[in-house]
C-alpha cells in the first residue's frame, strides 16, 4: 500500500513555487506584473497580522501568518534575483552574518556578556556597520525609517535624540508638555469657527500625539500595542452593546445614546468582575 503521508515541503519548495509564479511563460499574470513597490504594502500588512495573531494568543494562526510573512521575503528575493541584484541565499547569509556580528558575547567572547547588557554595544556595532557601508556621518535621525507607523517612528526618533542628550530627565515635564499641547489644541479648535484654522488644528493634534508617544516611552509602554489593546477593548464592549440590543430585537440604530452608554457601562463593569 502506497504511503499516503503528505509531503512536508521545505524552503526550497517555496522558492520553486515563487519562481514558477513569477515565470513570464506560464506563471500567474498577477504575480508576474508585481514590483517591489506594489508588494511592499502586503509585506507591512502581513507583519501586522503576525502581531495580531500573537496578541490573540492564536498559535495556529501565528504559524499561518508567519508563513505569509516568509512568503513576502521570498517574493522580494525572487524579484531581486530576476534583476540580478541578490538572491534569497544572499538574504539568509546577510542576516546570519549580522546576528553573529552583533552578538560577540555569544559567538566570540562570553566575557563580554555584561558589556552587552549594560552598555550600548549593540548600537556601536550598528554604527560601525553603517560606516563600513558608507552611511556614516549622517544626522542622528537620518536612518529612522519614514515608512514606520507614526507612533512607532515617533518613539524611535525620540530614543535617538535621547541618546545624544536631547530628552527630559524624568516623567513630570513630559506630563506638563502634554497638558500644554492639550491647551494649544483647545485654542486651535476655538479659532476654527470659520474653518480657516483646520491646518493649525491638525498641527496641534499631531504635536499632542507626538508628546503622548514620548509619554509612552518614558513609561516603558509600547504605544502601538497599547492602542491595539484599546481598539480591542472598544470592539469587545461595542459588540456587547449590540448583543444586548439584539436580545431585545433591536439594533444600535434603533437605540439611543443614553441607552447605549448604560449598556457600555454594564459591559465595562462585567469585565472588571471577571
Amino acid at each position: 500500500m502506497a504511503d499516503e503521508t503528505p509531503k512536508t515541503h521545505d524552503i526550497d519548495d517555496l522558492l520553486a513555487v515563487m519562481a514558477r509564479l513569477r515565470d513570464p511563460d506560464g506563471g500567474c499574470p498577477w504575480d508576474v506584473k508585481q514590483s517591489f513597490g506594489t508588494i511592499a504594502p502586503y509585506t507591512i500588512e502581513e507583519a501586522y497580522e503576525v502581531a495580531d495573531a500573537i496578541a490573540r494568543n492564536d498559535v495556529d494562526g501565528l504559524k499561518d501568518e508567519l508563513g505569509d510573512l516568509l512568503l513576502q521575503v521570498v517574493y522580494h528575493a525572487q524579484m531581486a534575483s530576476e534583476d540580478g541584484t541578490f538572491r534569497f541565499a544572499d538574504v539568509v547569509d546577510a542576516i546570519t552574518r549580522k546576528m553573529i556580528r552583533r552578538h560577540p558575547h555569544v559567538f566570540e567572547d562570553a566575557s563580554r556578556r555584561d558589556e552587552f547588557m549594560s552598555t550600548d554595544l549593540w548600537d556601536r556595532i550598528k554604527a560601525e556597520e553603517k560606516a563600513e557601508r558608507g552611511h556614516g556621518g549622517g544626522g542622528t535621525l537620518d536612518d529612522v525609517p519614514v515608512g514606520l507607523p507614526g507612533l512607532t517612528r515617533a518613539v524611535k526618533l525620540q530614543k535617538r535624540a535621547a541618546k545624544v542628550g536631547f530628552d527630559w530627565p524624568h516623567l513630570a515635564p513630559v506630563l506638563e508638555k502634554a497638558e500644554e499641547e492639550i491647551a494649544e489644541l483647545k485654542d486651535a479648535i476655538a479659532e476654527d469657527g470659520d474653518g480657516r484654522s483646520k491646518a493649525r488644528v491638525a498641527e496641534e493634534f499631531g504635536d499632542l500625539l507626538f508628546v503622548m508617544a514620548n509619554l509612552a516611552r518614558h513609561l516603558g509602554v509600547d504605544p502601538e500595542a497599547a492602542l491595539r489593546s484599546a481598539n480591542a477593548k472598544f470592539v469587545r464592549r461595542f459588540e456587547s452593546i449590540e448583543a444586548a440590543l439584539a436580545r431585545d430585537g433591536r439594533t444600535p440604530e434603533e437605540s439611543t445614546l443614553d441607552e447605549m452608554d448604560r449598556l457600555w457601562d454594564a459591559a465595562k463593569d462585567a469585565e472588571r468582575k471577571e
